[in-house]
């Protein structure tokens, strides 16, 4: 529930608010009542000398902090809470792994998944601390494991859980990985993150879009794809008791890089990938972020607290 810009996470409870009337119209009963009252008495000389004279604006300053603060406390109690713009890192690396059936040939060993599991959890941990790092598997339906997110650990295990699926689309897991790079946060003009893809495959695509047109899609957002390529020409696979031969497409990869401005490496030379963070610009965007506001609205109620008892105070006292 919502009142103004201020939400709630536990809205029933603001039905406190309706007693803040509810006094309010039996004070204006009462003082008025009051005042009929004090008409019977004639002689207010002697009504003076026996009940000091109490200042009116006290009094009702006593009151109207008294109801503020219940005010305050009921929107304390109500849990409110607001959305404020945060700094965040905004430069992001989309890391694509292909998880297709080719992937679990052994000629690369322990086999092409798991070592290109266990080179993207390397790469990960040399990026800077700030940078934002998305998880994306390519299959038949690629699909964001992870978005953008600066959670390390959550990173690497969403690589580690990775499984076998079938079919290779890479076309659509460049368009799936632009997506997610798209969801880091902007900058104040509104404009995209700066950050890079770095595409884990044997390259040889079945599905999907053409890598091509993918390609040029990310050249387009200035978004550089780097690519390695995992696998020899000896690799195969057991598929339904046949054995077939799974070459990669190096050639495809090493062509989506060099169209997007990037550079294309083979298994073997991985540890080069400290390239890729080194040409992305490092920027602080922000982000809306939700701050639950309820300390606040408690300091406004001990406040008027304060400034309730001190009218009241005053009211009592015999001042020379």
């Amino acid at each position: 529930m919502t009142l103004g810009d201020i939400s709630f996470l536990n809205p029933e409870r603001l039905w406190w608010l309706l007693v803040v009337p509810v006094l309010v119209i039996a004070y204006i009963w009462a003082t008025r009542r009051k005042s009929r009252v004090a008409m019977r008495y004639t002689n207010t000389s002697v009504l003076a000398q026996v009940m000091p004279k109490q200042s009116q604006w006290r009094r009702h300053l006593a009151v109207a902090a008294s109801l503020l603060a219940l005010l305050a406390m009921a929107v304390a109690w109500a849990r409110p809470f607001g959305v404020e713009k945060v700094e965040r890192e905004r430069a992001t690396i989309v890391m694509v792994l292909d998880i297709s059936l080719s992937m679990t040939a052994t000629d690369v060993k322990p086999n092409r998944l798991d070592a290109e599991k266990a080179a993207a959890i390397a790469f990960m941990k040399t990026l800077p601390a700030g940078f934002n790092v998305s998880v994306v598997s390519l299959s038949g339906n690629p699909a964001v494991r992870l978005p953008p997110t600066t959670d390390r650990g959550m990173a690497e295990r969403a690589i580690t859980a990775l499984q076998p699926q079938e079919s290779t689309a890479i076309g659509e897991a460049i368009y799936t990985a632009l997506d997610s790079l798209k969801s880091a946060p902007k900058g104040t003009d509104g404009s995209a993150p700066p950050g890079a893809i770095v595409l884990l495959s044997d390259g040889t695509n079945t599905a999907g879009r053409p890598p091509a047109q993918a390609a040029q899609a990310a050249s387009a957002d200035k978004i550089p794809v780097y690519t390695i390529a995992y696998g020899t020409e000896n690799g195969y696979v057991d598929v339904d008791g046949k054995r077939e031969k799974v070459p990669p497409d190096t050639p495809l990869l090493q062509s989506i890089a060099k169209a997007t401005g990037a550079q294309s490496w083979t298994a073997d030379s991985a540890n080069q990938l400290d390239t890729v963070y080194k040409n992305v610009k490092s920027q602080v965007g922000y982000e809306e972020a939700k701050k639950e506001t309820t300390s606040l609205w408690a300091g406004y109620a001990l406040a008027f607290a304060v400034v309730a008892a001190l009218a009241a105070v005053s009211l009592g006292a015999r001042w020379p």
